[in-house]
């Protein structure tokens, strides 16, 4: 087993890892700026700051990954029947193919089996680095996000309350589909967890209720928890936002991992979910994105990184370093090298790194 790999396994059964796991994700801005400081491909950057995990993405999401648009307002319509458009940085939903669609029309959609072996083929590159790295399949959105990215998030919500009948079809829908990803994916690749996961939440609060959550959506994810608990892998979530209300239900449910632990978020205070639920359940995230890493100083960030570390490892493990969403573009390069620091990666390795990968690449 590489060292990548046990150190993010002693991170997760809490059997003390030589230092704390990362897995950042970088805004793709973010990682061809730091792909230029370091002349190395922007795929290559996470890597060389010393990543411990590769994942791919196989299931509905061009926020930032799929189709990368380089110019605002530039758009395209994936196999969903989704339209995206590039919008201050990001991918943003322009049209939600169902949204406009009576209940009968509804029900007449169907997924897009035929782009399932593209989909899974995502995770090639990904597996050819199964020697040295976690490996981790995600299969998200899979249940609420999915539906509300093909009807629009009003008129998901409406269908929650006044026709929750067609709404629990067609999240069961959804939820076949992530399915379908997931035996696949465990069936095919050496995997060292699954990733799940739907955002249910938004900055103060879930956006609907714990009991309809429990009654409409709970169900169906526990259906694609339980294709990697068959196969005895670790279960990821992730869920932007204000989700302490579900967290039993999701360690209930057999999720190990938490992310991203949005921590400016009510009921999300880092010390406090660590002393509640740490013993179930490993934290991955934190590492505010909002104020911190954008707007402090390098010495603020190692400072605060350094004490997240302390905290959520302080059992031995049950934390992976990651940021509360993607590191922004705005977050200047000495801060993101002081988060490093804290982690106990130096600049220098991290330059070490990328003259590797440059002369890898020669």
């Amino acid at each position: 087993m590489t060292h990548r790999k046990a150190r993010v396994r002693n991170a997760l059964t809490r059997t003390g890892p030589d230092r704390v796991p990362v897995f950042m994700w970088f805004h793709p801005s973010t990682a061809r700026r730091l792909g230029r400081l370091l002349e190395i491909p922007a795929d290559c950057v996470a890597e060389a700051f010393g990543d411990d995990v590769k994942q791919a993405w196989v299931n509905n999401n061009y926020a930032m990954e799929g189709v990368v648009h380089e110019h605002e307002n530039e758009s395209h319509t994936d196999a969903w029947g989704i339209t995206w458009t590039r919008q201050g940085g990001f991918n943003q939903i322009t049209r939600f193919p169902l949204a406009d669609a009576s209940p009968e029309e509804v029900l007449q959609y169907r997924f897009p089996e035929a782009a399932m072996a593209f989909l899974l083929s995502r995770m090639d590159s990904i597996v050819a680095r199964a020697d040295e790295f976690f490996i981790g399949c995600d299969v998200s959105p899979c249940v609420f996000e999915m539906y509300w990215r093909l009807r629009g998030m009003e008129q998901t919500l409406v269908d929650m309350a006044s026709n929750p009948g067609l709404a629990d079809t067609m999240l069961g829908r959804c939820a076949d589909f992530a399915v379908r990803l997931s035996e696949q994916a465990c069936a095919r690749f050496p995997l060292d967890w699954l990733w799940t996961g739907d955002d249910v939440a938004g900055q103060q609060a879930l956006l609907l209720s714990p009991d309809l959550w429990r009654a409409l959506i709970k169900p169906h994810l526990k259906r694609v928890v339980d294709v990697g608990g068959r196969m005895g892998l670790p279960i990821a979530y992730h869920s932007c936002g204000a989700v302490r209300d579900i967290i039993p239900d999701l360690i209930e449910m057999g999720i190990d991992v938490l992310n991203p632990v949005q921590c400016n978020c009510p009921g999300m205070e880092l010390a406090e979910l660590k002393r509640e639920f740490g013993r179930e359940l490993v934290f991955m995230g934190g590492v505010d994105t909002q104020h911190l890493l954008p707007a402090a100083t390098p010495e603020e960030v190692y400072a605060a990184t350094a004490r997240i570390i302390e905290t959520m490892c302080a059992d031995g493990g049950g934390y992976i370093l990651a940021a509360s969403h993607t590191v922004p573009p705005e977050t200047p390069d000495d801060n993101i090298f002081a988060m490093y620091r804290a982690a106990g990666i130096s600049r220098e390795e991290i330059v070490d790194r990328a003259a590797a990968t440059r002369a890898s690449l020669a």
